[in-house]
């Protein structure tokens, strides 16, 4: 029986969909949705995670993602790191058996994380109106397990990401993910920049956008 004492999280959601981003896109993953952000990003689109949601023990999230029998798991938010109980959450999974992934917008130390999971660190864009928030320091800590993403609005966005790319060796160092902001700049048209530049980076689309829009729990 868990302590009395373990950490409780708040939950906004706990779901079964696709994977639409990152390595392990289009593989079906649970998601766990941890409830709070201390960030405001002009595109978020999961703004209703930023309040409400239940009170959870770790005990209670895991019988639920056992429920799914899915192999892989997705821990995002909001800002899942911004909840104290999200470490333990992240081990108790990987323990389990789960493939972990990891959504963080990179502004909080991902240093104590389990390093069995994947983080997929978010280096916010001076587009995203966040860019001040990025905690440079995370960087030194990515492996080859990991992949930062650059969500672009522009073509300013783009051409900031090719210099902190070159400032930080990051295609040396993990997997560079870019993709665009939904509704707000062609993802054909950063193709055709990537490609013009060589940049070693994997451009992405939202897929659970493509399939069913904009639809809470997708």
């Amino acid at each position: 029986m868990q302590s009395p004492s373990a950490p409780q999280l708040r939950i906004t959601e706990i779901f079964h969909s696709l994977q639409g981003e990152a390595r392990h896109a289009g593989i079906p993953t649970v998601f766990v949705r941890l409830t709070g952000c201390p960030l405001r990003c002009g595109y978020c689109d999961t703004a209703y995670a930023f309040t409400g949601g239940e009170l959870m023990d770790l005990e209670a999230i895991l019988a639920r993602v056992s429920g799914y029998g899915c192999r892989h798991v997705t821990v995002t938010g909001g800002e899942p790191l911004a909840q104290k109980g999200c470490l333990p959450l992240l081990t108790q999974l990987c323990d389990a058996g789960h493939e972990v992934s990891l959504e963080t917008s990179g502004a909080l130390d991902i240093a104590p994380v389990d390093p069995r999971v994947c983080r997929v660190m978010d280096l916010k864009t001076p587009g995203s109106g966040e860019a001040a928030r990025n905690r440079l320091e995370n960087i030194a800590h990515l492996t080859a397990r990991d992949q930062v993403k650059f969500v672009l609005c522009g073509r300013a966005d783009y051409e900031w990401m090719k210099d902190i790319m070159q400032q930080y060796e990051l295609a040396a160092r993990c997997e560079v993910l870019v993709q665009t902001a939904w509704g707000q700049l062609d993802a054909g048209q950063v193709g055709e920049w990537i490609l013009e530049d060589r940049l070693p980076v994997r451009l992405q689309v939202q897929l659970h956008k493509l399939l069913w829009g904009d639809v809470a729990g997708r």
